[in-house]
């Protein structure tokens, strides 16, 4: 079973999480900030795609009124 993916709101909390982590934990071992560091660029893809189809339906609602 897939998980679903996160919503927006989700990324974005996430995506400050991990960026808190990172600047406040000194201990982190290079090995933990790649996997932080790939984690953030995935939901950095997923708010990207997600702020795309809202601008395109944003658009599509703009088009109906004029």
């Amino acid at each position: 079973m897939s998980k679903q993916k996160p919503t927006y709101t989700e990324a974005l909390t996430e995506l400050e999480q991990i960026l808190s982590e990172l600047e406040n934990d000194k201990d982190l071992n290079m090995d933990v900030v790649a996997e932080k560091v790939k984690k953030a660029a995935l939901l950095l893809e997923i708010c990207k795609k997600q702020l795309h189809e809202i601008d395109k339906d944003i658009e599509k609602i703009m088009d109906q009124i004029d």
